[in-house]
């Protein structure tokens, strides 16, 4: 709780009460406010900066400096800055600070980096092949299986994000009518169609796998409710189950946002419109889903330096 001095629990930086404050977003963006809040506090503490109001802009240009020196990427100094510029914006409103020290600082310019997007061969060896067999030798689970196909054929069938994937209810699942209602970010809700592939695998894993990993974790159905993905342990599937998942799957190495851009670029690629693609996405600025149209130019490129005679 706030004292009178404005202090918060986590000292006078008050970075519990901002991302608390934060109630638009979603989790993992949250914490990831609040883990470069916390850096910033922690770095700054060490300078002998205790408190949000002794900071000034050339603290702050240096604080940017010294990610460079240790080998940010561009990427992650964008984003501490971006949490920065909330956080201090937050201060500046509650009238903690006169001044806010972020204000018109830029992040340092890098390349863009592209979007990781799987193969045809990949996808395939990815969704239509038998899993790897467990090193020792042990065949796979068939509930397990059943999950993973249906997991993997969402992720890359319908371009839902994991968090959007781990947070799906019975409730959202329309097997018949083809369709899945999700909530995205800010709690807004789409519906997105499922492919053929997809409402085949997620009707299996309803019908007998999901029943059956939870009888092998000696669990009730009741414990998790309307959940629709558990994991071994007959919880909730969690993001870090995903990438557990991929990692034994994937034919190289992939995180489960990859495939998510490969639904996006393969539609482009296909033909199909931009915003029908961003309405398919959940973006709610057209500007994001063009980053992908900058993909698919890059996939032509590389087609034609490679196949064309007088490339």
């Amino acid at each position: 709780m706030a004292g009178d001095d404005g202090t918060g629990e986590d000292g006078s930086w008050e970075v519990a009460a901002f991302a608390a404050g934060l109630t638009s977003l979603a989790a993992s963006t949250v914490e990831a406010y609040r883990r470069d809040v916390d850096a910033f506090a922690a770095w700054a503490g060490r300078l002998e900066v205790v408190d949000p109001r002794a900071v000034d802009r050339r603290l702050v240009r240096r604080y940017v400096a010294y990610l460079g020196t240790r080998g940010r990427s561009p990427r992650t100094v964008a984003r501490a800055v971006s949490s920065l510029r909330r956080y201090f914006g937050w201060l500046r409103r509650r009238g903690v600070v006169a001044a806010d020290p972020t204000a018109g600082l830029a992040p340092p310019k890098g390349t863009a980096r592209l979007p990781r997007v799987l193969r045809a061969d990949e996808i395939h060896q990815l969704l239509d092949e038998a899993p790897p067999v467990a090193a020792d030798g042990a065949t796979p689970d068939p509930a397990v299986r059943a999950r993973d196909d249906a997991v993997l054929e969402l992720l890359y069938g319908s371009g839902l994000r994991v968090a959007e994937l781990c947070g799906l209810r019975r409730s959202d699942v329309d097997v018949a009518g083809r369709r899945v209602v999700v909530w995205g970010k800010g709690a807004k809700q789409r519906q997105v169609p499922l492919s053929p592939p997809a409402a085949t695998a997620l009707e299996r894993w309803l019908a007998t796998g999901r029943a059956a990993l939870l009888a092998a974790a000696g669990v009730g159905p009741d414990a998790v409710g309307e959940t629709v993905f558990v994991n071994r342990r007959g919880r909730p599937l969690t993001p870090r189950d995903v990438r557990r998942l991929l990692d034994r799957r994937a034919p190289v190495p992939t995180h489960p946002h990859a495939l998510r851009h490969s639904f996006a670029t393969h539609l482009l690629d296909g033909g199909a419109d931009l915003r029908v693609v961003q309405e398919l996405l959940g973006h709610s600025d057209l500007a994001t889903t063009q980053r992908y149209t900058h993909v698919s130019r890059e996939r032509l490129r590389k087609v034609v330096d490679a196949t064309h005679p007088r490339a």
